[in-house]
């Protein structure tokens, strides 16, 4: 059974680490985050399952319970924000230029193929290298630090400039990097990106603009080798009733990348290779509300659910109250 990994607070503050396997969840004692777990395994020399096996067990939990009492957190975090980045990568899956295709259909009018189509396409032809070879480069974008990433029942807020603000079901990647600056992947989540796809769908050329708001994680971590396939749905509830609802698919068996691909591409560069950061980075979907017309509305609660994954991430849609910026000369 696939090992899940879990950050629990408890009322009184108390933080704890769940692992969880099949129905049957506990608590492991000695470690109060997943990134000190992670870090034990790396000093240790052994892989997170082998160090979650060699703690000692403590209470049974509930962790549906947990999750809807509040109690469970994103599955990684940091005592300083700034050490945390989240990253992505588009055009990844299966299908996925389609919905960026009806976004750009005034410049698919001018052009015969557009800057989407042609990084969708040369995904396909070139992002699963042999083993050895690089492959191609994929789209990448950044959209902040450890302050953006909430928790898997908190909200997700816009900014009060934001046109929009849609999900985006996806699957992120947890990474640390060791002392020596290797990269290790602890596990997938489930996560919902979150996007400005207005800003994004006037000029292509915002779409860094449009990255630049919060993400949400599920508050489960897959751990080891990433399925070949995961099926999900997503939806969004407004006033409790469900107004759009759509499957989705993920892992590399309905991706035009693999997984090493994108990894490769992104740590790359030495910068994103400090020792001691986390990184979250997120894969990719093929699936949005908005390609369906769909606006979403402060209120409404985005709700995304995959298995393996037992839990989903749900999160209401919130928008921020307007701040005044002045740059003042020194």
């Amino acid at each position: 059974m696939t090992l899940r990994l879990l950050q629990h607070r408890a009322q009184s503050g108390e933080r704890g680490v769940i692992a969880a396997q099949g129905d049957s969840a506990a608590f492991v004692v000695g470690f109060t985050s997943i990134r000190a777990l992670a870090l034990h395994a790396i000093a240790q020399g052994i892989s997170l399952t082998a160090a979650v096996a060699a703690a000692p067990k403590g209470n049974a939990v509930d962790i549906a319970a947990e999750f809807e009492a509040g109690r469970l957190l994103a599955p990684i975090d940091h005592d300083d924000d700034a050490h945390i980045l989240l990253t992505g990568t588009g055009l990844t899956h299966l299908g996925s230029a389609e919905g960026r295709d009806k976004m750009h259909r005034e410049a698919a009018a001018v052009e015969k193929q557009t800057d989407s189509m042609r990084m969708f396409l040369e995904g396909l032809e070139g992002g699963k290298p042999a083993p050895g070879e690089t492959g191609q480069q994929p789209e990448w974008f950044y959209k902040g630090d450890g302050s953006q990433l909430v928790g898997p029942t908190d909200p997700l807020t816009m900014p009060a400039f934001a046109k929009d603000g849609g999900e985006e079901p996806e699957l992120a990647g947890i990474y640390i990097i060791g002392e020596d600056g290797t990269p290790y992947r602890l596990g997938l989540a489930l996560a919902n990106e979150f996007s400005d796809h207005v800003t994004e769908r006037h000029n292509y050329l915002w779409l860094a603009h449009s990255k630049l708001r919060q993400a949400a994680l599920g508050p489960e971590l897959l751990v080891g080798e990433p399925p070949e396939h995961i099926e999900g749905s997503s939806r969004i509830l407004r006033d409790g009733a469900t107004i759009w609802e759509k499957p989705f698919l993920s892992g590399e068996g309905n991706m035009s990348h693999s997984f090493a691909n994108l990894e490769h591409h992104h740590f790359k560069y030495d910068l994103f290779r400090r020792a001691g950061d986390v990184h979250v980075h997120f894969f990719g979907t093929a699936t949005l509300s908005f390609s369906d017309g769909i606006a979403a509305q402060e209120g409404d609660v985005f709700e995304i659910l995959a298995a393996p994954f037992t839990l989903p991430v749900r999160n209401v849609l919130t928008r921020a109250a307007p701040q005044e910026v002045a740059v003042k000369a020194l």
